[in-house]
């Protein structure tokens, strides 16, 4: 077992060996990189863990649903399963118990489901579905990181102006994972989900989240940044050579020449 928590991840999904898969399908360990990720069977997964979580009477009907999709990704998978999940456990009155026990399962899919449970709650305002989710932001697979900030993001596009305001003090916090939130969940173009137009026409709305994070000491944090600018190129140019020219000027550090050289990638080729 000692191997298999320590394995470094298969590069092909066929040469994922067959018990690591079996233990992936089961619930029993997370993945460890993205190929794993999306060989793992959802179908699969949920019919070995919902009945522990006390949602036997899903999983049916999730199997079939799962089983029925045309064009099946990860991501999709993923969704599908959390728009289910949370009406059924509003109905039933167990959305907190089935949200604190998925955040502590060892399957990193199952805590990506946990996300559309704080998500989809209409009852909990902007500021409490991101403090609640808070954990999922901060936790340690990139999954799960991605899946949150994808669920959320409905939610901080309808209540723009409230969202900047809360994430900027995210900016400050000691985890890189809490940091880079604020810019990938507010990317004007993102990737895999709608897009924020009043971003995209007017990106200094941000500049609360983005100012802080001008030298951030992360590359994580820094890919984030410069690729919320590099998205901002391509509907106001001007906006991005600006700041990148105040950013050298007042913060001629190499991180933020980092960031720069991601923002302009786009005004380069141009």
């Amino acid at each position: 077992m000692e191997n298999i928590t320590q394995r470094t991840g298969a590069r092909k999904i066929e040469d994922i060996p067959k018990e690591v898969l079996h233990l992936l399908n089961k619930g029993e360990i997370a993945t460890v990189n993205l190929v794993e990720w999306l060989a793992l069977d959802q179908s699969q997964l949920v019919e070995n863990t919902f009945p522990a979580l006390g949602l036997e009477a899903l999983v049916a009907t999730l199997k079939a649903a799962l089983q029925a999709q045309q064009k099946p990704t990860a991501l999709r998978s993923i969704k599908l399963v959390g728009e289910a999940l949370f009406p059924y456990c509003q109905a039933e009155g167990i959305t907190q118990q089935v949200f604190e026990a998925m955040l502590a399962h060892p399957s990193d899919t199952v805590r990506c489901y946990a996300c559309y449970l704080k998500a989809l709650d209409p009852i909990l305002s902007l500021e409490e579905k991101l403090t609640q989710s808070l954990p999922l932001v901060a936790d340690e697979h990139f999954g799960v990181r991605e899946v949150v900030w994808l669920a959320l993001r409905p939610a901080i596009a309808e209540n723009l102006a409230a969202a900047i305001t809360l994430l900027s003090t995210w900016t400050h916090n000691q985890d890189e994972n809490i940091r880079r939130f604020t810019t990938e969940a507010t990317r004007p173009r993102g990737v895999w989900c709608k897009h924020i137009d009043a971003l995209k026409e007017n990106p200094a709305l941000a500049l609360p989240i983005l100012e802080p994070l001008k030298a951030d000491t992360s590359k994580y944090v820094q890919d984030s940044v410069g690729n919320w600018l590099n998205d901002a190129s391509k509907t106001q140019p001007n906006f991005v050579q600006e700041l990148c020219a105040a950013w050298e000027k007042n913060a001629p550090t190499k991180a933020t020449q980092r960031i720069i050289k991601k923002a302009k990638r786009t005004l380069a080729k141009q």
